[in-house]
């Protein structure tokens, strides 16, 4: 114990400069969907992982730390969330997820209003989440704007991937924003397209009509990299029948990067979501009817997709996605439950943790930089008290890009302050 508690203390120390280290004597977790390696040794030289594995030599004059046979993994990456871009949903000055008066939608880029400062940075941070996936809302059309991924990391440059993919709305939600019906939605989603096209194909002749515009300069020159596979098309989707409506697109748009976010009756579709190769990122325990949209919705959800070939990650969508991406480690907890409960189907622990590291970044083509310990990716790595899926269990050291970060919170420093009040400048509920 005593032990723990010095290794605790050195993790919540300011960041150290150094980009390089070697953590070893670890029950290593590649995050790939393999087991643990016992006694494994990981190496980050410069921010990026060099080795990872059993009998990894360790150069010479490298920061070395001993696990001493704790979970070592890599920093869990958040698979949708709107972190850094809300602070109070409630108070629009400090919400810009979405924009109602704007005459651009696809074109916003959501980047520039990441806040690095956000409360809820540090204290994902401190619960082992390095990476997120963080996404603009919709106001007034199908198309909500680029997406960026994020590092969680203690300095001023959160965005690690801007403009990493373009978020869409189907289903009743894309329906609402399109005139009221899944025939408009699908419409306007096939215009949009043809107009990207067009402007790819000759962007000067492009006819901007204005703010009325159904797709205007912006929007079309946003969604080129769409609708020619060079950007991820990130489509909120949870009916089965919406899904093979959107699979069907490919026929006239075959080089669409389709990825499917929440995908509460993916399991009804599976073999289809496999057969076309369209990875999601999922609300992992959606078990009641939230909507007509999800009458199907089954914790076995996730497990069922996996079965059947379907890369799946897992995501926050409508699930306080602004700050609790930390209940992703529940959530996978979860789903390795479900695997023993008798006629369901959830995860093994390896492929759980697969599902909130390697899979979301695969997901959204980035699974070659983040979200595993392979060689070449970022050196993202953190050593926990337990197991990382277990409640009971607590980061105690996390890197960034192999920089030691602070585990330090908000709340953590008011528990402090209010868990033994003295007498002195109190706030008044402590006067009497």
């Amino acid at each position: 114990m005593k032990r723990l508690l010095l290794l605790t203390a050195a993790f919540l120390a300011s960041p150290a400069a150094a980009q390089s280290v070697a953590i070893t004597n670890a029950r290593l977790v590649i995050g790939d969907g393999s087991a643990p390696i016992e006694g494994g040794t990981v190496v980050v030289r410069d921010g990026k992982v060099v080795a990872a594995g059993k009998n990894v030599a360790v150069p010479q004059g490298i920061e070395t730390v001993d696990a001493g046979g704790r979970f070592v993994t890599p920093g869990i990456v958040a698979g949708f969330t709107r972190m850094g871009i809300i602070e109070v949903d409630g108070v629009d000055e400090t919400n810009d997820a979405g924009a109602s008066n704007s005459p651009f939608h696809a074109g916003i880029d959501v980047a520039p209003a990441v806040n690095p400062r956000t409360s809820s940075i540090a204290l994902n941070r401190a619960e082992g989440i390095t990476r997120a996936v963080v996404a603009p809302t919709t106001r007034g059309s199908i198309f909500a704007g680029q997406g960026a991924i994020i590092d969680l990391g203690a300095d001023n440059n959160s965005v690690s991937t801007p403009r990493a993919f373009q978020f869409m709305e189907y289903g009743e939600s894309g329906a609402s924003a399109a005139g009221g019906s899944r025939p408009a939605a699908m419409t306007a989603f096939r215009d949009a397209l043809k107009s990207a096209q067009a402007y790819a194909r000759a962007p000067g002749a492009y006819l901007d009509q204005g703010r009325d515009v159904l797709v205007n300069r912006v929007d079309a020159a946003a969604l080129g990299a769409v609708v020619t596979g060079k950007m991820p098309l990130l489509i909120h989707v949870e009916r089965a029948s919406d899904m093979r409506a959107l699979i069907a697109l490919r026929k006239d748009f075959p080089a669409l990067r389709m990825v499917f976010v929440g995908a509460s009756e993916g399991w009804m579709v599976a073999s289809e979501l496999a057969a076309a190769k369209v990875p999601v990122i999922a609300s992992a325990l959606n078990d009641l009817p939230e909507s007509f949209e999800s009458l199907a919705a089954t914790q076995s959800n996730v497990g069922r997709m996996k079965a059947a070939g379907v890369l799946v990650g897992i995501g926050t969508i409508n699930d306080n996605e602004a700050r609790q991406a930390r209940l992703e480690k529940q959530y996978a907890g979860n789903l390795v439950a479900l695997h023993h409960v008798p006629g369901a189907t959830g995860l093994s622990w390896d492929s759980a943790f697969a599902a909130i590291t390697s899979a979301p970044a695969e997901a959204v083509g980035l699974g070659g930089e983040i979200g595993s310990l392979r060689p070449g990716r970022r050196g993202d790595v953190v050593i926990w008290d337990g197991d990382p899926l277990e409640l009971s269990s607590a980061a105690v050291g996390v890197y960034v890009d192999g920089v030691k970060q602070p585990l330090g919170t908000r709340q953590g420093e008011l528990l402090k302050r209010y868990r033994q009040p003295q007498e002195g400048a109190l706030p008044k509920a402590y006067e009497r």
